[in-house]
């Protein structure tokens, strides 16, 4: 099976090409057998047995778009959207010539999003601006269990014994966005561990802590549901600028989000209400496996 390892801000998945209909020029069969992609994406994605990465993106045709992505977590779950993987989808398509347009279209399990290409001196693309649509605000629809069945902008929680206010967004996927003072491991890898699965979330939720670094800048790390900590998550930092945009922590409609891998730059248009997100997309290598490998 050929793939191209590829990240966006640090976000590493490993991309497989099925535009001819194989799984990276392996069986096509395996692209009916959800569970066995689950599990190819767990062995694939171990970072001591396996390529390593946050999961695996499989680039198929699309009916009703120009491109259509499917994600599988490290954990062998199949994810909706991942909003770095959008970004690199478009760099992978247009350096290897699957289309020559920079405005493309691309079908998720959330809907389709629209993309347009920015390339660099090369004509390679290094930056891509994706239209995510308007955030989701609604317990409901998020899904949350939320005390209002109007507002999930502040939600109280306890993990690891300590109480904590949580805004809801989805952004495609659920997220819990908490504010701090300081970002430490403890939160993230405890907390974080604990409030993925939390009761309140019907489908497990991806957790955000965040902290203000002035009116448009916002330093975030995220602990992912299916894959843990990762070095940065787009929904994740859609999400989190929506955040501070609905608790008035920031009087600003476009902010800079710094995470560990790099930082994305997130914009809510009040005009349509949806939020625009920029940033790179990398090309790390190419690579062939073989499928019969074991742990």
């Amino acid at each position: 099976m050929k793939f191209t390892k590829m990240h966006g801000a640090g976000n590493d998945y490993i991309y497989i090409d099925c535009m001819d209909g194989t799984f990276g020029g392996d069986d096509s069969s395996i692209l009916e057998d959800t569970s066995r992609i689950g599990g190819i994406s767990e062995r694939l994605s171990h970072r001591h047995f396996g390529v390593g990465a946050d999961g695996i993106i499989l680039i198929l045709p699309s009916m009703k778009a120009d491109f259509r992505m499917r994600m599988f977590n490290a954990d062998g779950s199949e994810g909706r959207m991942c909003g770095n993987a959008t970004r690199c989808i478009g760099k992978y398509v247009f350096d290897n010539h699957h289309t020559d347009k920079k405005e493309i279209t691309l079908e998720t399990a959330s809907g389709v999003k629209y993309l347009t290409l920015h390339t660099g001196e090369d004509g390679r693309v290094d930056c891509v601006t994706v239209d995510m649509g308007a955030p989701v605000l609604e317990p409901s629809a998020i899904p949350v269990l939320a005390d209002s069945v109007a507002d999930a902008s502040h939600i109280g929680v306890c993990a690891q014994g300590k109480d904590f206010t949580l805004t809801a967004v989805s952004m495609g996927n659920p997220h819990g966005v908490i504010f701090v003072d300081e970002i430490t491991d403890a939160l993230v890898h405890q907390v974080g561990r604990e409030l993925e699965t939390h009761p309140i979330w019907p489908d497990r939720a991806n957790i955000e802590f965040a902290r203000m670094r002035g009116d448009n800048e916002i330093e975030m790390r995220v602990w992912e549901r299916g894959s843990g900590e990762t070095m940065a998550c787009g929904t994740g930092a859609c999400a989190t600028a929506v955040a501070a945009m609905l608790t008035g922590r920031t009087s600003e409609r476009e902010v800079t989000v710094r995470l560990l891998g790099g930082t994305l730059r997130i914009k809510w248009d009040p005009a349509n209400g949806h939020v625009y997100m920029t940033g790179g997309a990398t090309t790390v290598f190419d690579g062939e496996i073989d499928m019969q490998f074991r742990q």
